[in-house]
């Protein structure tokens, strides 16, 4: 959580973060031509987020993305936002979905001090899951080319759907994904998520 405030300390990162946030999935070229720094400067203070796990990068083909990942920031907010603050915040994260548009791609990265096997039985098993989806049941066979679905025992009717594209346990599984709660989201169409489940290397957990 200290790697997190300093990297959120400077506000040159801060405009990094904010330029990933307007438009994700960038290349150091695309972000230093919007912000007013160096080459060198960009690299410098993306190091910087990388390392605060702030930033998460992708290589597609011969070009390497910078995505934000929200998830060291959410778990500053867990452990100062209480349950009777949590409306407000969550007020916030609404301005947010309703001021982006189009559709983007997003990279989120978590480490989880735990064993592949737990890992992957908390994603694929529908009792363990639904602790951390909203009560939401998700039911498969969990097997290449085969269909899952989610929905809630409270309400009628599906909440989610998709396709096992590639299942390896329990290192990694791949998925289509299809939101079916609203017409807004349907527009969207189908997407794809990745669970790429592996060990963290001694460099990594020396950060």
């Amino acid at each position: 959580m200290d790697a997190v405030f300093r990297a959120l300390a400077d506000p040159s990162r801060r405009k990094l973060l904010d330029a990933l946030f307007k438009h994700d999935g960038q290349t150091l070229g695309a972000l230093e031509r919007r912000l007013p720094m160096t080459r060198f400067g960009v690299m410098k203070h993306l190091r910087v987020l990388e390392q605060a796990r702030l930033v998460v990068t992708k290589r597609r083909g011969r070009e390497k993305l910078h995505f934000v990942n929200p998830v060291p920031i959410r778990l500053v907010h867990d452990r100062w936002v209480s349950k009777y603050a949590e409306p407000w915040a969550a007020t916030l994260s609404d301005l947010k979905r309703n001021l982006e548009e189009g559709t983007m791609e997003k990279v989120f990265e978590i480490y989880i001090k735990t064993t592949p096997e737990r890992l992957w039985e908390a994603i694929t098993n529908p009792e363990m899951r639904k602790k951390y989806t909203f009560g939401m049941v998700v039911k498969s066979d969990w097997k290449p080319g085969s269909r899952y679905e989610g929905g809630s025992p409270k309400a009628p009717g599906l909440l989610l759907e998709g396709e096992n594209l590639e299942v390896d346990p329990p290192r990694r599984l791949v998925q289509s994904f299809r939101a079916l709660w609203g017409e807004d989201v349907k527009k969207e169409g189908t997407s794809r998520v990745a669970w790429a489940i592996e060990p963290i290397s001694s460099t990594a957990a020396g950060r």
